[in-house]
């Protein structure tokens, strides 16, 4: 059964928080972020979000913890956007976005957004750009381990969008576009 619900997944600064701000703002939905609450629980425990990955790892119980939270926000909520790379695993009714952006591009928009300052703080682009290849490779594992599921398996959304060349705009656009697409079939 389908829900008034978006969830957004994607590659590390593929644009998926400012996405869904403009996806909230343009549909009135509010915003379920499972990233924010990773980022806080990394910032109490005064790590950095990469070594917050390596203590999640051994300790997986926090992960399903986070993945947990939003399919219990979805039982009783509706109209909103989940912005979580898992989202679409927690909530398979939703429709499922992924976002993609090449590297070096995601290197340079991680490497000069403020808001990432407190849990990234990197000296340069070349060590943001290793420092996300280093976070993803342990996600990929981690949700191998405990879910037995492969965020980056394209099969598993209804749309794959490359933000490389797209403006945050652009991309809400195309999503709000297929989603009303999606609603009405």
């Amino acid at each position: 059964m389908k829900r008034n619900i978006i969830s957004l997944g994607g590659e590390l600064a593929s644009g998926k928080g400012t996405t869904s701000i403009i996806l909230a703002e343009d549909l009135n939905y509010g915003i379920y972020r499972n990233g924010e609450y990773f980022r806080k629980l990394a910032k109490q425990m005064n790590m950095d979000v990469t070594t917050f990955n390596e203590y999640v790892k051994k300790h997986p119980e926090i992960d399903v913890e986070i993945e947990k939270s939003a399919s219990e926000y979805a039982k009783t909520h509706d109209n909103f956007i989940i912005d979580a790379r898992l989202g679409w695993y927690a909530v398979p009714e939703s429709f499922k976005v992924y976002l993609t952006v090449d590297i070096n591009e995601a290197a340079k928009r991680a490497f000069y957004d403020s808001n990432r300052k407190n849990t990234e703080n990197l000296g340069s682009i070349e060590e943001q750009k290793e420092d996300i290849m280093k976070r993803y490779k342990m996600e990929n594992e981690r949700y191998w381990n405990l879910y037995h599921v492969r965020k980056e398996d394209l099969s598993n959304y209804d749309l794959v969008i490359d933000t490389t060349n797209l403006t945050p705009k652009e991309t809400a656009e195309k999503i709000k576009e297929e989603y009303i697409k999606w609603q009405k079939n």
